[in-house]
């Protein structure tokens, strides 16, 4: 169970991945070596499960965004799909849905011809797919980030 202090060390890593452990503490009161413990602690309890850069998409080349809906033929290629899916740098999110269609896939791309390429060399390809709905994303307004704590 994660306490108070927990809650504070993770908010405040969520705002800012690269604050050192120093002003971690400061922060939420304690000195570094039980801050260090925490945050140790909740690395090793899988509560922090790793730490990255966020990048800007449109400034690496990757300005185009779809979502795709996908529903299975049957539920006997669903984990091949999931491994898959899971294999693909250009499918940045993937969730697996309740009901139909059975995955929502965020895809990342250059362009629509880009896109148009992975969907027709890629995504037709993957095990078990029956029906893909693509809908392109005009705008994000929020990405996924920060937990509510």
């Amino acid at each position: 169970m994660i306490d108070d202090i927990d809650r504070r060390i993770l908010f405040l890593l969520q705002k800012d991945g690269r604050m050192t452990v120093t002003a971690l503490a400061s922060a939420v009161g304690l000195t570094v070596a039980p801050c260090h413990r925490r945050l140790k602690d909740l690395e090793a309890d899988g509560v922090i499960t790793g730490y990255r850069a966020l990048v800007d998409a449109p400034r690496i080349g990757l300005g185009f965004q779809a979502l795709v809906f996908v529903t299975l033929k049957d539920r006997q290629n669903m984990r091949t799909f999931e491994d898959e899916v899971e294999a693909i740098p250009e499918i940045t999110e993937a969730s697996r849905l309740f009901g139909e269609p059975d995955f929502l896939l965020k895809v990342m791309a250059a362009d629509l011809p880009g896109y148009q390429k992975f969907y027709d060399e890629v995504l037709i390809g993957l095990a078990g797919v029956e029906k893909l709905t693509s809908t392109i994303v005009m705008k994000s307004l929020k990405g996924a980030g920060e937990l509510p704590l």
